[in-house]
Order: C-alpha cells, then sequence, then structure tokens
C-alpha cells in the first residue's frame, strides 16, 4: 500500500472516529462520560464545543482528500493527530484507560503515516 494511501485511510478513520464521539456525546452524553458523572448543561455545551472542532476537520479533511489539496490534506493530517494525543490527556484525567489507549494509540498510527508519506515524498 502506497504510504499517501495509508496517509489517507488512517486521517479518515481518525476524523470520523473523533466525529463519531462528539456526536455520540452530544445526543448521549451518558455514552462517553464516566458512570458517575451526572449530565447538566456545562456537560452539553461542551459536547458541542467539541461537535464544533470535529465535524469541520473532518469535513475539510475529506474534502481536501476528494480536491486532491495536498497542502491542506497534510495540515489537517497533522491537526488530527494532535487533536488525538490530546484527547488521550482526557482519558488519563478520567482515570479510564481506554479512553487514553484509543487516542493515543491513534494519534501514533497516524503520525507514523504522516512520516511515511512525507519520507516517500523526498
Amino acid at each position: 500500500m502506497k504510504a499517501l494511501t495509508f496517509l489517507k485511510i488512517i486521517t479518515v478513520l481518525n476524523v470520523l472516529i473523533s466525529t463519531g464521539f462528539s456526536v455520540a456525546g452530544i445526543f448521549n452524553p451518558f455514552s462517553i462520560l464516566p458512570a458517575h458523572i451526572t449530565t447538566d448543561k456545562a456537560i452539553a455545551i461542551t459536547t458541542l464545543y467539541a461537535g464544533a472542532r470535529t465535524i469541520p476537520i473532518a469535513t475539510l479533511a475529506i474534502i481536501s482528500i476528494f480536491g486532491k489539496q495536498w497542502d491542506a490534506f497534510i495540515t489537517l493530517a497533522v491537526l488530527a493527530g494532535i487533536i488525538q494525543f490530546l484527547d488521550g490527556f482526557i482519558g488519563i484525567y478520567q482515570h479510564d484507560v481506554s479512553k487514553a489507549a484509543g487516542p493515543f494509540f491513534i494519534a501514533t498510527v497516524q503520525f507514523v503515516a504522516i512520516y511515511l508519506a512525507g519520507r516517500r515524498n523526498d
């Protein structure tokens, strides 16, 4: 598999996973919150903020792939990796291994894919 194709696949999966969790949080905050936390208006607003960042990034990443806007795509791929990496710290803060390991794993694969794609283009 070509490095750029691998990067496209990983980036699309990354942004769709992020968007999926954001949308799930908007419609059902209990699906992403620890069991002991109850929902309130602040949590609802926070999930809306999460959706406001992930939905446009996912949309733009997919548009940049189909439009063959590679500079924009690489920038969005790096941004998506950074966001996943930072999301891993939210999992640590929540003391939830799966919410830390998942984002850290996705971020690692994302950065490896970026590295491989960049190396092939040198």
